[in-house]
């Protein structure tokens, strides 16, 4: 079964502009690019990948254009713009028209805004109109704690395509479900939110691997049969990628940026 990865990145520290990113980060301060990915692809039969921004930056964002263009398995680029900017909407559409049709969505890093309230704010209002006008998605990174102001955010806007990135992260080694079980809940119900597995490892206890097989392993003994809507026609359906058929694909090869 042919896979798309919905949720990658590449970055490179010495591009100065990630927040989070810092030498006491040993496993993570170096730069990772197409080559160290692409023997990963072939491994899992992933043959297209969506690369999501890790900085919040308009430049970073144009870096990951640069990338896709050169890398045919880049399907599509999840960028950042400020959403609390006064031109936002003339932002989100200069992004749109540099991208070369490789703009899928925007992402802002709402899990690292001190104001736990900010998805509340109506000045954020022209931007969520703007993705919309401009047919683009919207990657909720956020934590537990957002997740109740995030299901009134996408109540405000019923026509945004919307994702939440590793299941809002819950509190896996800490046993923290409760709550956000009920806001999760909440979200299926009142909102179309689609919903990301990817990155729930980071969030349990260490030393736990093979993402790829216990992901596997969970969809067969929950969603039997719908292997190939979560590994591959969800993702291509809600970023409007374009997929070859069957048989077109070849695997990546390693290639520097």
């Amino acid at each position: 079964m042919i896979v798309v990865d919905a949720h990658q990145h590449f970055w490179d520290p010495i591009r100065n502009d990630y927040g989070w990113l810092t030498p006491s980060n040993v496993q993570l301060y170096r730069r990772f690019g197409p080559e160290n990915l692409s023997p990963l692809l072939a491994e899992a039969g992933a043959a297209r990948t969506v690369l999501v921004q890790a900085a919040a930056s308009e430049s970073e964002t144009k870096y990951l254009f640069s990338i896709a263009a050169r890398h045919k398995f880049v399907a599509g680029v999840v960028g950042w713009v400020n959403f609390e900017a006064e031109d936002v909407d003339q932002r989100i559409a200069a992004l749109v028209a540099s991208s070369d049709g490789r703009l899928k969505g925007l992402r802002p890093m709402i899990q690292d805004i001190p104001d736990i309230s900010w998805l509340a704010h109506r000045k954020l209002d022209p931007a969520f109109r703007a993705m919309i006008q401009h047919g683009l998605t919207f990657d909720a990174l956020v934590m537990p704690r957002h997740l109740s102001l995030l299901c009134d955010r996408l109540r405000m806007h019923p026509n945004l395509r919307a994702v939440l990135d590793h299941a809002g992260k819950p509190d896996i080694a800490g046993g923290g479900y409760d709550g956000w079980a009920g806001d999760i809940e909440r979200l299926a119900r009142d909102t179309n939110v689609y919903c990301k597995l990817s990155g729930l490892l980071t969030q349990a206890a260490p030393r736990e691997g093979a993402w790829l097989e216990i992901a596997r392993t969970l969809v067969n003994r929950y969603a039997a049969g719908g292997e190939r809507a979560v590994f591959r026609e969800n993702a291509v359906r809600f970023y409007n990628l374009d997929e070859p058929e069957q048989g077109q694909f070849t695997p990546p090869t390693a290639r520097a940026s």
